[in-house]
């Protein structure tokens, strides 16, 4: 079980959001399996061409703000998607700063997290910083 029940992102351009997000998420093996008025769900991809229910659980949602204000993200915030695969972190980076994201830290380890700990640290077009981390030994 995930410590996380679901993390929400605000945006305000959805569809330039959901481009950016079907792409680097692919990467983490995220997949989009919701789609509504105002919002898009996300989660890990089960199978080649099957996803997760889109249950919510476990599920990173980006949305426009309920309340119609302007998305941003807060100093010192930040968003941690794990994966098992330093590759996968370099994928991640690389596909972000293609698309567009600023780099707050690429890719490597950050042993005074721990020993293991490599991520890489973006902020998307809306100020929300994301990480990227794989906590395996490779």
């Amino acid at each position: 079980m995930s410590i996380f029940s679901h993390i929400t992102i605000g945006v305000n351009d959805l569809e330039k959001s959901i481009w950016f997000y079907d792409k680097v998420l692919a990467e983490l093996g995220l997949s989009r399996h919701s789609t509504g008025d105002g919002f898009a769900g996300y989660g890990p991809t089960l199978h080649k061409n099957k996803i997760t229910k889109p249950t919510g659980e476990n599920s990173l949602w980006i949305l426009k703000p309920s309340n119609g204000e302007i998305a941003s993200g807060s100093n010192g915030t930040n968003i941690a998607l794990s994966t098992r695969s330093r590759e996968r972190i370099d994928a991640f980076y690389a596909v972000c700063i293609d698309l567009g994201a600023t780099s707050e830290g690429s890719p490597g380890l950050r042993k005074d997290i721990h020993d293991n700990f490599y991520a890489c640290y973006i902020v998307d077009y809306d100020g929300n910083k994301i990480v990227a981390v794989c906590h395996e030994a490779q």
